[in-house]
C-alpha cells in the first residue's frame, strides 16, 4: 500500500494578488469606516435623546405649576390621596404620558405621587434647588426607578415660592427610542457598506487590470529586474510622462545627454535646450535610427509612444563608429588617391619607357624633370602658405583625390595660417569636411574647380572654401547644418547629415561660427571664423625634434 500523503497545512494570510489584497483591504477600510460611524453616531443621539426627556420634563413641571389650582391646593389642603392637588396632578399626569408629578410644599413633603402611599411623605430627592427659586434638569433614581427629570418652584399668587414641582420621564422610554433607532441606522451603514463594497469591487478591478493580475512579489521582482536593467545596459533609456516631462533617466542617458537628477520632472526644452536632440526627444522629429550630436557625441535615437500618452526614447552612441566610418572614409580616399597616382605612374613609366627605346634620351630626361617638377611645386605651394603639418599633409593628399575626380584644387593666393593652433586636429576636421562637400557638389561638371583660403586676423582663423557647383539655396542655407539633413546617398557604413553639423558645433565651441553663402563666380561659399585659434608668437612653445617626424614623413610622402 503507498503511504498516505501528508496533509498539507492549511496557511492563512492575505492574498497573493494585488486585486483580491486591495479588494480585501478597502471592504475592511469601508466596514471600519461605517461601524466607526455608526458608533459615533449613537454616542451623541443617547445625549440627545436624555436632553429630550429633561426638557419634556421640566415643560411639564412648568405647565403645571402655573396651574392655580395646585398652588391653591397646597395652600388650603392637606395632602391626601383624594384631595385636589393629587386629582388635578394625576389628570396632568395622564394627558402628558409623564411618569409621575409630584408636587411638595417647602418641607419637602410630597402633596401628589403616583403611588398613594408615597403621598404625605419626605420626597427622596434633594428639592433644595428648587425651593431656592432655580430650575432643575437631571437624570436620577427616585422612588420609582431611574428617569429624566425637571423641577421648578411653586409660586403662589404673591410670586412667593410655597413648594416645587417634580416631573420624572421613565428612562426606560428613552432608551427604547434609541433601541427603535439602531436598526435603522444600521440599514443606513449595511447600506452604505454595500456601496462602498461595490465601489472596491470596481476599484479593484480596475487595479487588476492595470496590474495585469500580478501579485506585490511579481510587481516587486520586476521593479528590481526594471531598476538592473536600466542601469545595467548600454543604452541611454529616457522616459517621458503624458506632459512631455522626464520622469525617468539610466545611467547612461545621463553620460550621453550631459544631464543628471535635475532634468527629472522638467520637458527636454527645459533640461536640454534648443536643438535637434531635443525635438527627437519631444517628438517633434520623427523616424527611426535618427541621428543627433550632443556635444561632441554623434548618437542614434528612437522614441516609442507608450499608452499612458508618453513615451521612452533610447539612445545609442554612434560617436566611436562614426569616428571608423570618417577613417575608412579617409582611408579609402587615401587608397583612391594612390590609386590614381599607381595608374597615372604607370602611364608616365609607359612614357618612359617609349621615349628611351626610341632613343629619345633628351626628351626623356624633360619629361622627367616636368612629372617630378609639377609635383614638388605643389607640396612646397601647399607648404609654403600653411605651416601646419596636418593640414599640409590633409590639403596635398585631397589635391590628389580631386585631381583624379577631374577636379581642380587650389590654394588661395591670401592663404597664410602659421604652425600656431591650438587644436589643429579641430582644424583638420572642418577642412576636411568642406573639401569633400565640394568636391562631392562639383564633381562630374565643366572646369570644376574648388579654392581653399586660409587667412588669420590676430587669433582669429578665417576658413573659405569655394566651389563652382550649383551652389546652396537660400532657403535652404541654414537647413544644411541641421543634423541628419543631407541631399545625398548615404555610405555604407552608416547615414549622412553630420559633416556640416560637426563643422558648425566645432566652430560654437570655440565661439565661432559656420556660414554658408554664394561665392563670387557662382557656387558655393563656406565660410568658418575660428576666434582665439592660433596661441600667442611669444607664447609658442619650441616644438620637440620627434614631433616633426610624421609630417617630414607626410610630406616626403606628399612628394
Amino acid at each position: 500500500m503507498s503511504p498516505t500523503p501528508p496533509a498539507r497545512r492549511l496557511r492563512v494570510g492575505l492574498p497573493r494578488r494585488v486585486f483580491s489584497q486591495v479588494l480585501l483591504m478597502q471592504v475592511a477600510i469601508a466596514g471600519g469606516v461605517a461601524v466607526l460611524a455608526t458608533g459615533l453616531f449613537l454616542a451623541p443621539l443617547s445625549r440627545q435623546l436624555d436632553q429630550e426627556a429633561e426638557h419634556r420634563a421640566l415643560a411639564i413641571a412648568q405647565t403645571t405649576a402655573q396651574d392655580p389650582q395646585i398652588a391653591e391646593g397646597v395652600l388650603t389642603t392637606s395632602p391626601t390621596a383624594n384631595g385636589p392637588v393629587q386629582k388635578e396632578a394625576e389628570r396632568i399626569r395622564r394627558a402628558t404620558h409623564a411618569q409621575y408629578i409630584v408636587v411638595m410644599d417647602r418641607r419637602g413633603m410630597r402633596w401628589s405621587h403616583t403611588t398613594l402611599a408615597e403621598i404625605g411623605g419626605h420626597v427622596s430627592t434633594n428639592p433644595r434647588p428648587a425651593l431656592a427659586g432655580h430650575e432643575v434638569m437631571e437624570i436620577d433614581n427616585g422612588t420609582l426607578g431611574r428617569s429624566a427629570r425637571g423641577k421648578v418652584p411653586l409660586y403662589d399668587t404673591h410670586h412667593r415660592i410655597i413648594g416645587a414641582v417634580s416631573v420624572g420621564i421613565a428612562y426606560d422610554s428613552v432608551r427604547a427610542r434609541l433601541i427603535s433607532a439602531i436598526p435603522g441606522l444600521f440599514a443606513y451603514a449595511g447600506g452604505a457598506l454595500a456601496v462602498g463594497a461595490l465601489a472596491a469591487w470596481l476599484i479593484s478591478r480596475r487595479v487588476q487590470r492595470q496590474t495585469r493580475d500580478l501579485a506585490f512579489s511579481d510587481i516587486s521582482a520586476l521593479l528590481a529586474e526594471r531598476e538592473a536593467m536600466l542601469h545595467g545596459i548600454r543604452e541611454g533609456v529616457v522616459a517621458l510622462d503624458r506632459g512631455g516631462r522626464v520622469r525617468l533617466l539610466n545611467d547612461e542617458a545621463r553620460r550621453l545627454l550631459g544631464i543628471g537628477d535635475e532634468a527629472v520632472g522638467r520637458t527636454p526644452d527645459e533640461a536640454l535646450g534648443a536643438g535637434r536632440t531635443t525635438d527627437v526627444l519631444a517628438g517633434r522629429v520623427t523616424g527611426t535610427d535618427l541621428l543627433t550630436v550632443r556635444g561632441q557625441r554623434v548618437l542614434v535615437a528612437n522614441r516609442m509612444p507608450t499608452d499612458d500618452g508618453g513615451a521612452v526614447a533610447t539612445l545609442r552612441d554612434r560617436t566611436e563608429l562614426e569616428q571608423l566610418g570618417r577613417e575608412l572614409d579617409s582611408t579609402r580616399g587615401l587608397i583612391d588617391a594612390l590609386r590614381a597616382q599607381d595608374h597615372e605612374h604607370a602611364n608616365r613609366m609607359h612614357t618612359m619607357l617609349g621615349l628611351l627605346e626610341l632613343e629619345m634620351y633628351d626628351d626623356a630626361v624633360e619629361f622627367v624633370g616636368e612629372v617630378v617638377g609639377d609635383h614638388r611645386a605643389t607640396a612646397e605651394q601647399v607648404t609654403e602658405k600653411i605651416q601646419d603639418p596636418l593640414l599640409a599633409a590633409l590639403l596635398v593628399g585631397k589635391a590628389t583625390v580631386a585631381a583624379e575626380r577631374g577636379v581642380a584644387l587650389w590654394v588661395s593666393e591670401h592663404t597664410r595660417l602659421p604652425d600656431r593652433l591650438i587644436d589643429p586636429r579641430g582644424l583638420v576636421t572642418v577642412v576636411g569636411n568642406l573639401v569633400d562637400n565640394a568636391l562631392d557638389a562639383v564633381a562630374g561638371t565643366l572646369h570644376a574647380r574648388v579654392e581653399v583660403e586660409l587667412r588669420t586676423e590676430g587669433r582669429t582663423v578665417v576658413l573659405r572654401v569655394r566651389d563652382t557647383g550649383p551652389g546652396v539655396p537660400a532657403d535652404q542655407r541654414e537647413l544644411i547644418f541641421t543634423e541628419g539633413w543631407s541631399t545625398k546617398e548615404p555610405p555604407a557604413h552608416g547615414k549622412r547629415g553630420l559633416g556640416l553639423s560637426l563643422v558648425r558645433r566645432l566652430a560654437q565651441r570655440q565661439g565661432g561660427s559656420a556660414t554658408a553663402g554664394e561665392a563670387a563666380g557662382g557656387g558655393a561659399e563656406f565660410t568658418v571664423v575660428l576666434p582665439e585659434a592660433l596661441t600667442e608668437p611669444e607664447l609658442e612653445p619650441a616644438v620637440p625634434e620627434k614631433s616633426l617626424g610624421p609630417a617630414a614623413v607626410t610630406e616626403e610622402e606628399a612628394r
